[in-house]
């Protein structure tokens, strides 16, 4: 059985997807980029801003489901420039502090709205 997460907290979907959807204990939540929640502009200012608003998103949708960042188990990380690598790592460490989750980082040629980083999850609960 299959649950829908959605959350004011985080931006709304710009497709036909959900923010997350939760099967079992497990889970999956869609690549989240730096839109404000509120006002639905791009966070942008920089790298670190950007994936810090990245964060923030995807730490609300995870919190609507009843989980916590620590329940993530897995990662993966979609930037426009691996050049920005380091930058985002610097953030991301400061997200998750121990029993980091399994990840990847890759770069790709375009992201929606053209913004330098995009993140989704997979978390188990229990």
């Amino acid at each position: 059985m299959k649950k829908i997460i959605h959350t004011k907290s985080a931006p709304a979907p710009i497709g036909p997807y959900n923010q997350a959807v939760l099967a079992g204990n497990t889970l999956y939540v869609s690549g989240q980029i730096a839109l404000h929640p509120e006002t639905g502009n791009l966070v942008s200012d920089n790298i670190q801003t950007e994936t810090r608003q990245v964060l923030e998103n995807l730490k609300a949708v995870i919190n609507a489901a009843d989980m916590q960042l620590s329940d993530v188990v897995k990662t993966s990380i979609f930037l426009s420039d691996m050049d920005s690598f380091a930058a985002v790592n610097e953030v991301y460490g400061t997200y998750f502090t121990e029993n980091y989750p399994a990840r990847e980082t890759v770069a790709v040629k375009t992201l929606p709205k053209n913004v330098n980083v995009e993140i989704s999850a997979i978390a188990v609960k229990g």
